[in-house]
């Protein structure tokens, strides 16, 4: 005999959740500037936080194929924000830098997004909203780097003996 299944029941709840937390992304994108997109947000945002790097190590980054990454960077490149520049190190291939301009258009979005979370966990307690934010970055945590995990294996191999 197996071991006792767990109770599934909290599991169904949060895929409930899961899904109706579109309605939330849905805002915020709502409220972001008409002409940046949320590729264009992520590529900012990882230019910002990981400073000047490769379109590669962008495209590995943001879990996207060359193309998808190619379309992002050529839509905030056309707005000034961000720029391209010769790799010493490869003449080949580019560095992408974030612009004066890009850094303010992502400090406007982070802006826009932080009033529209203030405004709508007006009568939330600091903690509730500190738990939140804990619980977020611990659900996140315990899906590792999505990014690196190895396939995974559809079939499996029978043993040889």
């Amino acid at each position: 005999m197996g071991g006792a299944v767990p109770d599934q029941a909290p599991y169904e709840e949060l895929v409930r959740q899961f899904s109706a937390f579109g309605a939330v992304k849905r805002e915020m994108r709502r409220i972001m500037p008409a002409d940046c997109q949320s590729g264009s947000a992520a590529v900012l945002t990882l230019l910002s936080r990981h400073g000047d790097m490769r379109m590669s190590k962008l495209a590995e980054l943001l879990a996207v194929d060359m193309s998808v990454t190619s379309r992002h960077v050529a839509h905030v490149t056309e707005r000034g924000w961000i720029e391209r520049f010769p790799d010493p190190a490869d003449k080949r291939s580019r560095i992408l830098h974030l612009t004066p301009a890009g850094q303010a258009q992502l400090d406007e979005m982070f802006r826009r997004t932080t009033q529209l979370l203030a405004e709508r966990l007006a009568d939330w307690s600091d903690d509730d909203i500190g738990r939140l934010a804990q619980l977020m970055g611990r659900l996140r945590d315990s899906f590792g780097d999505c990014r690196t995990a190895p396939p995974a294996q559809t079939t499996r191999t029978p043993a040889r003996t």
